[in-house]
């Protein structure tokens, strides 16, 4: 049987990240994909942007791998030649009870390291966005987009300049502790055996059902999984707005917001639509519902000008309603597997923070 030092499960952005991680730090790197590309469901079904780091619970692994992230994301996209740009967002607020949350959210992000915060005027805002209409506004300038198919094909190239493999169509069936490694079952047209000394579970939406493979995990440590999927329309002709728009967060996610392509097209989304099976169809019989709430900061939005764009679904571990997740990083020490993490709930940010998370996976792996 042949052996190899260490396994990474599912080539999305984070995976990507942790092989390189892994790959950097000298070690021998296999990323397996079941899938016949790389990015191919959460990693290229999303909104594509930098986040500053400003609603997640202080302390929280979110939290910290954004901040963190969002540094070296910038950093890497600069010298690799990632199309990115760091446009900046505004928070807006519809009404005056809404531009009295804007001091909360503020505090939180400058609790979380996010010091370049400010709140504007309803004056002040519309100044900086005329067709915005808003009772005041928070601006993050440390907010960005980034062309994620772009930095994952850099992520690749990464992976394979420092020795590491990605083979695609090749899923994992199953896995059994063996001794000093893991036994791995690997499926596609050449299904093989291959025992490796480290096993990343990082499958996005399918880490539960990738971890119910893996004899000896007790199935108390695994997650249920929970499906919030999110639509997106895009907007016909030039966009309003040179900055993202975002509306104070609503429960289970952050408003039907308006963010920008590397092309400088408008898109709104995405909602939030609990789901019990993955699909990815766009029913455009929720442009009203889209209209009537973009309507609150952009009164001229019209139906005719959204089309059905795309949509995406959240890696959530959490059902509806209940309090909000935060990413698991799970090994040994809580599972009892030796040579096993698992990466679950890795919803936004998931791409911002890929990079530390990639690194602090690598740390934990290196004892």
């Amino acid at each position: 049987m042949d052996e190899i030092e260490c396994v990474v499960v599912g080539a999305g952005v984070v995976g990507l990240a942790v092989a390189r991680a892994l790959a950097l730090s000298g070690r021998e790197v296999l990323l397996i994909e079941a899938e016949d590309a790389i990015g191919t469901q959460t990693s290229s079904r999303n909104s594509e942007v930098i986040h500053a780091g400003i609603y997640y619970a202080p302390g929280s692994l979110m939290a910290k791998f954004c901040v963190a992230g969002k540094l070296a994301l910038y950093d890497y996209c600069a010298e690799r030649g990632v199309p990115h740009s760091n446009c900046g967002k505004l928070i807006v607020a519809a009404d005056a009870a809404e531009r009295d949350r804007l001091g909360a959210i503020a505090a939180k992000a400058a609790a979380n390291g996010v010091l370049d915060m400010r709140e504007l005027s309803q004056a002040e805002a519309i100044a900086l966005e005329p067709n915005l209409a808003c009772a005041g506004a928070l601006l993050s300038p440390s907010t960005g987009i980034i062309d994620s198919h772009a930095y994952m094909l850099a992520l690749h190239g990464d992976v394979e300049a420092a020795g590491g493999m990605v083979v695609f169509s090749s899923p994992l069936l199953s896995a059994r502790p063996d001794g000093d490694g893991i036994v791995l079952s690997i499926g596609g047209a050449e299904p093989m055996q291959l025992k490796t000394r480290l096993l990343v579970n990082s499958a996005g939406l399918f880490a539960s059902a990738v971890a119910r493979t893996i004899e000896g995990l007790d199935p108390a440590h695994i997650p249920t999984e929970y499906y919030a999927k999110g639509n997106y329309f895009t907007l016909s002709g030039r966009s309003p707005f040179s900055r993202l728009i975002y509306p104070v967060p609503v429960p289970g996610g952050l408003g039907t917001h308006l963010t920008l392509d590397m092309g400088g097209q408008a898109r709104f989304g995405p909602d939030v639509e609990w789901i019990d099976e993955i699909n990815y169809d766009v029913d455009a019989s929720r442009i009203p519902l889209f209209v009537e709430a973009v309507k609150r900061y952009w009164p001229d939005v019209s139906a005719d000008r959204l089309q059905p764009g795309y949509a995406g679904i959240r890696p959530k571990i959490v059902p509806k309603g209940a309090p909000g997740q935060d990413f698991v990083v799970q090994d040994a020490s809580v599972h009892g597997v030796p040579g096993l993490i698992n990466l679950f709930g890795i919803e936004s940010p998931g791409l911002t923070a890929s990079l530390a998370l990639a690194d602090h996976v690598a740390q934990r792996a290196a004892g």
